[in-house]
């Protein structure tokens, strides 16, 4: 236990999942397994749609990027969790904990926001096809990308600055199996005005990002949706409809699980139940997204099949 303000605190302790060491380790090979899934998925998209020309289109350029994004913020978490499912006392520096802090709450940002430009580039190919060069040319699509690393950039900065001047008088101990804006709250020192700023700025811009992006999302879909429905033939709305399939599984997934952990009443919060969402979007959903980009598009499909095509004729 760690007494006085943070300045006396040389490192932190993390809870973890859970206490059985039999347990830790069977969720050592669990984790390992879906983080080299996640790592060999996402990077192997990110090659595929720079080798491939045909994918040198807005839509994969976004792509590309939240496959980066993925392996960015599950690396910050996923590693240095499976080093602690080894470790009886799961240890962590201040400013390795500041770190991770930083660079999850960035990439997680980015991610919504990667989420909704996405969303955004379908509403304009589907609704203004003629239009769609123009509107998302090259300086444009680079333009927004740059805006959202640089946002979320500002949004893990301020965030770990805010959450690191705060006092932690009883203990170090964190209750969760990384280092989150949360449970590091929730660990600070009772009735001070500046965690009260804190907590209101933690909850008022997770609630911004997630509602705005969603909502940019929402509106796309809408126009995407009137779009499709005034298409005269069948195939044409089935092959709208196709474009869109996958980057809707994808934020399905990732908006639902967001909202369920941040979107709680605060009287019925858990922290336990916190940690179970956590190792769903922090661990899973980097592994789902280029599965769900490559089994349910079939320009990736027959990217990734060319791709074999040639290495299985070079070995032969």
């Amino acid at each position: 236990m760690a007494k006085g303000n943070n300045s006396e605190v040389s490192e932190f302790i993390l809870m973890g999942l859970t206490d059985s060491m039999e347990l830790q380790a069977l969720l050592f090979g669990v984790f390992l397994v879906i983080y080299l899934i996640s790592v060999m998925g996402n990077l192997g998209l990110i090659m595929l749609i720079q080798i491939t020309l045909q994918l040198h289109t807005p839509m994969y350029f976004f792509l590309s990027h939240l496959a980066f994004v993925d392996f960015c913020y599950t690396s910050s978490v996923t590693p240095n969790t499976m080093v602690n499912f080894l470790q009886e006392i799961k240890r962590i520096s201040i400013p390795a904990c500041a770190t991770q802090l930083f660079c999850f709450i960035m990439f997680v940002v980015c991610e919504v926001y990667m989420l909704s430009i996405m969303a955004y580039d379908r509403y304009v190919a589907i609704t203004n096809p003629l239009l769609y060069a123009i509107v998302m040319n090259r300086r444009a699509c680079i333009q927004m990308v740059v805006g959202t690393y640089f946002y979320g950039f500002s949004v893990g900065l301020l965030q770990a600055i805010l959450t690191f001047h705060l006092s932690f008088c009883d203990s170090n101990i964190i209750n969760h199996f990384y280092c989150d804006d949360v449970p590091l709250v929730a660990l600070a020192c009772h009735k001070t005005h500046y965690k009260d700023i804190k907590e209101l700025i933690l909850f008022t811009l997770a609630g911004f990002n997630t509602l705005f992006s969603l909502f940019i999302v929402l509106i796309s879909y809408i126009f995407i949706l009137v779009a499709i429905l005034r298409i005269n033939s069948a195939e044409g709305r089935q092959k709208a409809f196709s474009t869109c399939a996958s980057h809707l599984t994808s934020i399905s997934i990732f908006y639902g699980t967001v909202i369920f952990m941040y979107m709680q009443p605060q009287t019925g919060h858990s922290l336990d139940t916190d940690k179970i969402a956590s190792v769903f979007y922090v661990v899973v959903i980097p592994m789902l997204n280029p599965l769900i980009y490559s089994l349910r598009n079939q320009e990736v499909k027959n990217a990734l099949r060319k791709i074999m095509e040639k290495i299985c004729s070079s070995i032969k």
